[in-house]
């Protein structure tokens, strides 16, 4: 593996992807980054696509200003990932066709109950916010 290809992984991987899990892609287009899919695939195995039923590890989201409302798309994201999952969502970079303003983004993610760790650029298109899903409260009781 090249050096530039082993960096690439190491990104998928300190992003949260892992081997082996199962991630579902929402709102995949012919703009989407191909190479940075094939990392992630290159990861996790196999990504499953928007009409996967069961329940995923993690959530690869690509969304652009006009693909409607960011909160609900966000909120039928968490209904498809296990409590503490990543969902990473992929917007356009500044100035490209589908931007989305990062105040946009950090509304959108605290209404629909998410917390954002960090945002990272992938590729010479995209950038990515990585969002975490609330892990279930433990309880002490029985």
């Amino acid at each position: 593996m090249s050096a530039t290809a082993d960096h690439a992984e190491n990104q998928a991987v300190r992003l949260g992807f892992q081997s082996e899990q199962v991630v579902q892609e929402i709102g995949y287009d012919e703009d989407v980054d191909h190479d940075f899919r094939e990392i992630v695939e290159g990861v996790v195995g196999e990504l499953v696509d928007e009409d996967y039923d069961d329940v995923a590890d993690a959530v690869l989201l690509w969304f652009r200003d006009e693909d409607g409302d960011l909160t609900d798309t966000l909120v039928d994201a968490t209904e498809l990932v296990e409590d503490g999952a990543l969902i990473l969502l992929l917007t356009p970079k500044t100035g490209r066709d589908g931007y989305v303003e990062p105040s946009d983004i950090s509304e959108a993610a605290t209404t629909a109950g998410l917390s954002q760790t960090k945002s990272v650029s992938v590729g010479k298109e995209w950038i990515a916010s990585r969002l975490m899903t609330p892990k279930a409260a433990k309880s002490g009781k029985r």
